[in-house]
């Protein structure tokens, strides 16, 4: 090897290994290795700075901005209200919820995704009183298969697709990934709700009723609209069951009432004491049209009507991490209503449902909260405090007009692209800057949207992966692998590479993974004198294939601590979904990508 070469493999080798230690930032980790490579001289410097204007990177953070917005627009709701009413068999629940989950995440985040599922998922696991990671571990896999089916669905998706343009000719348009994608994702889906779920161990304590960490304790305000003063408390019990709500008391003028206080006319400014999931208390706010109560001691006057119209109320849930501006203090202490505009609407400790002096409690990290507000707050309280949210939930009434905007000029971009009359990049980018113009994602919260440190590890990744391939790193790479496969079918060189970029995508992220073996994989099969298409599909569907821990896939881990996983139970299920990813994928790409088909 030349030195150069010696150089970037050691450079690779050091930074892999910090990303997998994973005790640093994963962008932070990218930005230092770029740095290095320049200052050692195998990178450019003219170079240094190009991965923030590749179309990949642009591409991702566009589509973490469209993603946003068809979720703020409430264009799924619809769909996800019948999800609610579904409490079959364990096999029928995977099949609707996995089935959404996969679907939404071909054109949506896949994070976000199993964040506005999730809930869904826990609430039908406690009402069929069932533990909750009998169907979290599927959900999860499901929304992960789903991002494999479009352009969009997934980064390394993007990435090949660019790759594809810079070495071959051309990117991909939106739907070539669907034939293999949609073959792969379906016979997943069908895996974990006909038997993955039934290979997640079942330990003893395992109480679907138990208070989950999605079970909260919370007051909620009655005003002069919400129409039930005058009512009793018992009348609003067809509201409470329908949405699984408990109503457990009255607080009047800061004195709470004996007992529960069922037939005690109610009057604006009444806070109710309520306890059930964030969806229940959302859809219960909702119907009855009350307002989350706040701590009155931090300032609160309740808004005038004029004031509240127009707001878009929201709870988001979130977690208090280690070093957020809430850990080891309280909310009064940090004056979240007065300072943030936020309500400490409820919060849970484990199993532990916090009740008493909810804004005078000390948190500890790994609290979870439910956090009341404007959407156009709370993105920027969740960033100031240092919180990590898992989940919002919109308590604003549906608007047609906003999922019209938030639909036809995604579906345009879409149809452009595919047609050829314009490139995706420019096609998302102007759906982008029509939702800003329309309001449909705030102008001060229109950046808040994209998850940086993705971007800017993709940005600090990309050129070190065509440094890395530039200076003959991927050639020794691919000769290593025709030398192992010598005199073999190239077929079995394609499936060393899809073990390979498989088990890499299991410890590292699937865009580290991708950026390391998209240009292997056009390198072998140009060398082996087939389809690179063939070889760079498969590399893009293995790099998708995060399931055997909770470290390779963001939604993995959020599913590890409300399913009470262990790390072992992800090979349980994930190991055989691997395995049949390679049977079922290897002969699909064969069909639809043939090794002589031309490119």
């Amino acid at each position: 090897m030349t030195t150069q070469q010696t150089l970037l493999f050691a450079l690779l080798f050091f930074v892999l290994a910090a990303l997998l230690w994973g005790k640093y930032r994963h962008d932070l980790v990218a930005a230092v290795g770029l740095f290095v490579g320049v200052i050692i001289g195998v990178i450019p410097e003219k170079q240094a700075f190009a991965g923030l204007s590749h179309p990949a990177v642009l591409i991702v953070a566009f589509a973490l901005i469209a993603s946003r917005a068809i979720e703020n627009s409430g264009a799924l709701t619809v769909f996800v209200r019948p999800l609610l009413r579904n409490r079959g068999s364990v096999v029928s629940h995977i099949v609707v919820t996995g089935g959404f989950g996969a679907l939404i995440s071909a054109f949506i985040n896949n994070v976000a995704a199993l964040a506005i599922l999730m809930p869904i998922d826990i609430d039908a696991a406690k009402k069929a009183q069932r533990p909750p990671g009998l169907t979290l571990m599927p959900l999860s896999f499901a929304t992960i298969l789903g991002g494999m089916v479009t352009l969009i669905g997934t980064p390394p998706n993007i990435i090949a697709s660019q790759f594809r343009a810079d070495r071959v000719g051309g990117a991909y348009s939106m739907f070539d990934f669907t034939p293999v994608g949609l073959v792969v994702a379906g016979v997943g889906l069908i895996y974990v709700a006909v038997l993955g779920w039934r290979l997640v161990p079942r330990r003893s304590g395992d109480v679907a009723l138990k208070p989950s960490v999605e079970q909260y304790a919370g007051e909620v305000l009655v005003t002069e609209e919400s129409g039930v003063a005058g009512k009793v408390l018992a009348q609003l019990d067809p509201q409470a069951e329908a949405n699984d709500v408990v109503t457990l008391g009255v607080v009047r003028n800061g004195r709470r009432f004996p007992g529960n206080a069922r037939f005690i006319p109610l009057v604006a400014g009444d806070i109710l004491l309520v306890e059930g999931s964030a969806d229940g208390l959302a859809a219960f706010i909702k119907d009855l049209r009350l307002q989350p109560a706040s701590d009155k001691a931090e300032g609160f006057r309740q808004p005038e009507a004029s004031e509240r119209k127009g707001q878009d109320i929201a709870l988001v849930q979130a977690v208090v991490r280690s070093e957020s501006a809430l850990a080891g203090r309280s909310a009064a202490a940090v004056q979240l209503r007065s300072r943030y505009q936020t309500t400490l609407l409820g919060a849970s400790r484990g199993s532990e449902l916090i009740r008493q002096d909810l804004k005078s409690r000390r948190l500890e990290p790994g609290d979870m909260l439910l956090l009341a507000g404007s959407s156009a707050t709370l993105s920027s309280t969740i960033t100031a405090l240092r919180l990590m949210p898992v989940s919002q939930i919109d308590m604003s009434p549906a608007a047609y007009w906003k999922v019209a905007v938030a639909v036809i000029p995604f579906a345009l971009a879409i149809a452009a692209a595919t047609l050829g009359l314009l490139s995706f990049t420019v096609g998302l980018a102007i759906t982008v800057i029509v939702y800003g113009v329309t309001g449909l994602i705030p102008a001060r919260d229109f950046y808040s949207h994209i998850d940086w440190p993705a971007v800017v590890m993709l940005a600090c990744l990309l050129p070190l992966g065509i440094a890395f391939d530039q200076v003959g790193g991927t050639q020794l790479v691919a000769s290593a692998v025709l030398w192992l496969t010598q005199g073999q079918s190239p077929i079995v060189a394609l499936v060393a590479l899809m073990v390979i970029t498989i088990t890499l995508s299991d410890v590292l992220n699937s865009v580290a993974t991708m950026v390391i073996t998209a240009p292997l994989a056009i390198t072998l099969a140009l060398k082996l004198g087939v389809n690179p298409d063939t070889f760079l599909m498969g590399a893009t569907i293995s790099a998708s294939c995060s399931f055997l821990t909770p470290i390779g896939h963001k939604n993995n881990t959020l599913i590890l601590g409300p399913g009470g996983y262990k790390f072992s139970d992800y090979w349980r299920v994930g190991l055989p979904l691997e395995i049949l990813v390679l049977l079922v994928g290897v002969p699909t790409l064969l069909t639809v990508w043939p090794l002589n088909g031309q490119y």
